[in-house]
């Protein structure tokens, strides 16, 4: 009974190493181009569409270099692109992705930097709060913190890190931090 059963196993290897065969060289053909130039493949990313109504602001020389520097730490965080969009949206919200100092009565208790953290909530000191790589590895580390954080409408995620009286305004970002991380990811 065994024997019969090896054969059949074996005959069934052999039919899809044979159609693999067959198969792959016409696959492979269909696959370039008749020059040998490989094809570019769009690839569908699985976040989650924008939210709402989406606000765009116009940015400067320092906001330019300080969504750089978001990118720069999230990828030294071996984090992907999704992760530099929350971070983008959450201190175009927070700051217009201007790096804060102490705003005096305008400001929101002791809140500064690209991401409004607070010394007193324990983000870190004001000198390390107003870098713009540590302001964004300290939050890159609570949105780590967060499960499924890759799947969630990035104002989930961006609020459950921030907890913002308004946990909803981070959405109307969304777009523009995508475009910014696709115009300067691989840049």
């Amino acid at each position: 009974m065994n024997t019969i059963i090896r054969k059949s196993m074996l005959s069934v290897a052999g039919l899809a190493f044979a159609g693999g065969v067959f198969a792959g060289p016409i696959a492979a053909h269909a696959a370039n181009p008749v020059d040998g130039k490989p094809v570019a493949v769009a690839v569908q990313s699985a976040a989650p569409k924008p939210q709402g109504d989406q606000s765009h602001i116009t940015l400067n020389d320092e906001q330019t270099a300080n969504v750089k520097a978001i990118i720069a730490a999230t990828k030294k965080a071996g984090l992907p692109e999704r992760a530099a969009v929350i971070s983008i949206a959450t201190s175009l919200q927070e700051s217009k992705l201007e790096n804060l100092g102490h705003l005096g009565d305008a400001n929101d208790h002791d809140s500064l930097g690209l991401f409004q953290q607070r010394p007193t909530s324990g983000w870190g000191t004001p000198e390390q709060i107003t870098d713009p790589a540590y302001s964004t590895t300290a939050f890159l580390k609570g949105l780590r913190q967060v499960d499924g954080w890759q799947d969630m409408a990035l104002t989930d995620a961006a609020q459950t890190v921030q907890v913002s009286a308004y946990p909803d305004a981070y959405a109307q970002w969304e777009q523009q931090a995508t475009d910014l991380v696709a115009q300067h990811w691989n840049s």
